[in-house]
């Protein structure tokens, strides 16, 4: 079905026929299967390599943890490492140092959406304080924009059909096809509850995919006679 937006086609009658300029949009849905969360440490202490080494140790167990899950080495990757002063603020008063703060994070890409709400939990319980996300997103988007793209060619054919039939005419040939644009879509806004305490008879996160929808635009040109 073409956009409520899209410009009405125009037909131009040169001496082989009569040219239709048809805007179409075609569209597809898919279920993302790709989950992408943000998961870190952060640690604090009087002494800068106290707080490091805490750091460490405690993303040394997060890790440990995404591996157990199945988490392959390839969707793990360092995304942030830091250490910082932390100050303390009196008026009249240079800011003194009261200790150090270090964080670090990783990025993982969960292949199989339906495990990121326990991974997330077992992360938590292996140490990690800091969450985001998740992001959720499609392994195949190209694949699934060249579906839109087909359906937007079959939408736009079948308009033309309509055009030419209204005026005594038929649809000889698509002279050109444009690409107007494409989106892969507003991703849906994942559903994710935690539980930051684990308890022995807690219910696993739940990250729920929901369903996101991609379209391409294109201006397709046909030759009627």
């Amino acid at each position: 079905m073409a956009s409520a937006q899209a410009p009405l086609p125009m037909a131009t009658v040169v001496p082989e026929g009569t040219i239709l300029d048809v805007t179409a949009v075609g569209k597809v849905s898919r279920v993302p299967d790709l989950a992408t969360v943000r998961a870190g440490v952060v640690t604090q202490d009087a002494v800068a390599a106290t707080a490091m080494q805490q750091n460490v140790d405690r993303m040394a167990a997060v890790v440990a943890a995404l591996k157990k899950a199945g988490i392959a080495p390839r969707d793990i990757a360092t995304s942030r490492v830091a250490l910082s002063p932390q100050y303390r603020y009196a008026e009249n008063q240079p800011p003194a140092i009261t200790g150090y703060q270090a964080s670090n994070a990783v990025t993982v890409r969960f292949r199989d959406v339906a495990k990121a709400g326990p991974v997330l939990d077992a992360l938590v319980r292996a140490g990690a304080n800091q969450i985001d996300g998740p992001t959720l997103s499609l392994a195949d988007a190209a694949g699934a924009l060249d579906e839109a793209r087909a359906d937007a060619v079959a939408r736009a054919r079948a308009r033309a059909t309509l055009y030419a039939k209204a005026a005594g005419l038929t649809v000889a040939r698509i002279v050109s096809i444009g690409e107007a644009g494409e989106s892969d879509g507003e991703p849906p806004r994942p559903f994710a509850q935690m539980r930051m305490a684990a308890a022995p008879a807690a219910a696993d996160s739940a990250v729920l995919p929901g369903e996101s929808e991609l379209s391409a635009t294109l201006n397709v040109r046909f030759l009627l006679k």
